[in-house]
């Protein structure tokens, strides 16, 4: 959705791959951390989360599509996980060499199954 409203391909991939790049801007690290926020620790946001994207200029409207725009994402793969919708290859392909370089325990979530190797499991 970003790189659709933005037109700018280059900051959805920074925002989606690289949240903490110091070449994004205020806002646009605000936006990211807030969302990061709301989709690992829904129950932990407060008034405070709201003020740090004010903080950086955005204005309510701005501030309420952020809100808006996490929680249709989060909604959308709840519903894509709940009916069983795979990934495509090529995004799996795509998501795979970035959480490659993620470290730890938090992001085990994102991690998808290595694909199958061609004849693997046919019989």
């Amino acid at each position: 959705m970003l790189r659709h409203e933005s037109g700018d391909d280059g900051l959805a991939n920074h925002a989606v791959h690289n949240e903490d790049d110091p070449a994004l801007g205020p806002p646009e690290r605000a936006m990211a951390a807030y969302a990061r926020k709301l989709t690992r620790e829904p129950w932990s946001m407060t008034a405070a989360d709201l003020d740090s994207l004010r903080e950086t200029g955005l204005s309510e409207e701005q501030v309420l599509d952020v809100v808006g725009v996490a929680c249709l994402f989060n909604f959308m793969t709840r519903l894509a996980d709940g009916l069983g919708v795979d990934i495509e290859d090529r995004k799996a392909v795509a998501v795979r060499p970035w959480l490659e370089q993620r470290e730890g325990d938090a992001w085990d979530f994102l991690r998808l199954p290595a694909a199958p190797v061609d004849g693997a499991g046919s019989t």
